[in-house]
């Protein structure tokens, strides 16, 4: 095969997992019911006037499927941290005892579980979009190259076949998410 051809598969194909991984990403920190500490992974906390991960200035853990603790390195970063948690508007009310702040993971409703749902959706719509502008661009530079247009044709197929395989393994992860979500 000319190389080429194998540079614009394999860049269309690095396309594609950057997607799926954006995507794997997304769907943990959509709540499932139980909780994780990746719960609050994009919680950004005021610290000493830079807005700082949560996980970069504190130990989140979680000692049962209900609670999520958060124990800072510094005590004094415990109302910031308060606070942060409460404006990332999770829909958490955190509770400091002094030394932890705890934060009670109350169980999903009906209504709350179909809104996670349509979320997780609406993020696996997203990486279908990246995955087909990777097959867009990988088509475009297929027709730029000087082959023969039966080759071009060949390439083409298999960018689609790479892009039927990556939009199945998307429909896959929702799924599994999905089930996930709407398990009482």
């Amino acid at each position: 095969m000319n190389e080429e051809i194998e540079f614009i598969l394999d860049s269309a194909k690095e396309g594609m997992n950057s997607a799926l991984a954006h995507l794997e990403k997304e769907l943990r920190t959509i709540r499932a019911g139980k909780a994780t500490p990746a719960m609050l992974g994009n919680v950004k906390v005021n610290y000493y006037d830079a807005l700082t991960p949560l996980s970069q200035i504190a130990n989140v853990s979680t000692p049962d499927p209900r609670t999520i603790s958060v124990q800072p390195w510094e005590k004094n970063m415990l109302q910031e941290i308060e606070k942060a948690i409460m404006n990332a508007n999770l829909g958490f009310n955190p509770m400091n005892n002094g030394d932890v702040i705890l934060i009670n993971v109350p169980p999903l409703t009906e209504e709350r579980r179909r809104d996670l749902s349509k979320q997780a959706k609406a993020e696996a719509e997203h990486a279908k979009v990246g995955i087909r502008n990777a097959r867009k661009e990988a088509n475009n530079e297929i027709k730029k190259i000087d082959i023969a247009d039966d080759v071009k044709k060949d390439t083409e197929a298999l960018v689609q076949k790479l892009t039927d395989s990556f939009v199945k393994q998307i429909d896959e992860t929702f799924s599994v998410k999905e089930k996930e979500i709407m398990t009482v």
